[in-house]
């Protein structure tokens, strides 16, 4: 394969405004264990949008490349890269996987230093690390594919490795994104109940309620609290999972577990905002647990539901409503800020 020398590149130049469409020049060699990828398509995480608007405080790697799950085919791999090859159909991933990470790489905008992590996604050819990178069947349907980067996995991942939901267990999952839609398939194979989604949005409840939710609450015309209690019963829910950051929330979530139940942190609160909890109950068997990807295994993890989706039993079709070009990234990111994106976006290359 010929590998080109620009791409096309949606580019983070200062934070809370709109990213930029460029072409850039990509780096002249690859290094130990980097990886050039052509990307077909990339999800749109609310992680990029917390990057945006600086959640975790000042950027200081700006301009940079964004993005996180997509999938693609490797054109080229550079010195010592032995788990995929050129031509390979690939998961790109932000959690580590199999083999070498690599250098993060820097590209070129007119004479102006564009950087990047491990992985990007949010651009037309992309140098990755090799263990950003999973190797998938040739004929895998590569839309799909692009949710195992994050969207799955993570979903999947926090209500197995970090809630540890049993048969019967009761869930909440707060905040119905891409995420949390997973969140909600997830814990309806492993047959929770009652599985009760929570969101702002009635259109992303009702996407919810297809994929598994038992019970759907709207947070801003229904009292949260009242109404989770009264869908679990008084002894309160044995899981309680926050994908929004809001602190008010956490709180809440804290105080309507079971005295041995599970929180677990997905979203990150604004940097500075805090939490106040009676911390007693952790002495006696609740947990409050910081989720990273749901410690998700990619090489473990996507072939399992790689397969889980083509048997039918992983619902992916339906949990993708809208498609964007790179060119419509922003109206894409507006559409996830306001409601109008109801599950997963993808970006077509």
């Amino acid at each position: 394969m010929e590998t080109p020398k620009y791409t096309q590149a949606a580019i983070l130049v200062e934070q809370r405004r709109p990213l930029v469409v460029a072409k850039i020049r990509l780096p002249a060699s690859l290094a130990v264990g980097q990886v050039m990828v052509q990307v077909h398509v990339s999800g749109l995480c609310g992680s990029q949008i917390g990057e945006i608007d600086g959640v975790k405080g000042p950027d200081r790697f700006l301009p940079h490349l964004l993005g996180h799950e997509g999938a693609g085919t490797v054109m080229e791999v550079g010195p010592g890269v032995q788990q995929v090859k050129s031509g390979d159909k690939v998961v790109l991933h932000w959690r580590k996987g199999l083999g070498i990470e690599a250098p993060t790489p820097v590209y070129d905008w007119e004479g102006r230093v564009v950087n990047a992590g491990w992985v990007t996604t949010f651009n037309e050819y992309a140098v990755v690390s090799e263990n950003r990178l999973t190797p998938i069947p040739e004929d895998s349907d590569l839309e799909a594919a692009a949710l195992f980067g994050c969207a799955v996995t993570t979903g999947f991942g926090v209500v197995v490795n970090n809630a540890k939901l049993s048969i019967g267990e009761s869930v909440v999952v707060f905040g119905a994104g891409g995420v949390g839609l997973n969140m909600v398939q997830a814990a309806a194979l492993v047959s929770a109940f009652p599985i009760i989604a929570v969101d702002r949005h009635e259109n992303r409840l009702e996407l919810a309620k297809a994929l598994g939710a038992t019970h759907c609450i709207h947070s801003q015309s229904q009292d949260a609290r009242r109404a989770i209690v009264e869908a679990a019963g008084p002894a309160g829910v044995d899981a309680f999972i926050d994908n929004t950051g809001d602190t008010s929330v956490i709180e809440m979530g804290y105080e309507v577990t079971k005295p041995q139940g599970r929180v677990v942190l997905v979203g990150v609160p604004v940097k500075g905002k805090k939490s106040a909890l009676y911390t007693l109950p952790l002495h006696f068997g609740k947990r409050l647990i910081g989720s990273h990807g749901g410690e998700s295994l990619p090489q473990e993890d996507i072939p399992r539901y790689h397969r889980l989706h083509r048997s039918g039993r992983l619902k992916l079709g339906e949990l993708v409503t809208d498609y964007f070009s790179l060119g419509e990234i922003n109206e894409a990111i507006e559409g996830m800020r306001s409601g109008q994106v109801i599950g997963r976006c993808l970006i077509r290359m």
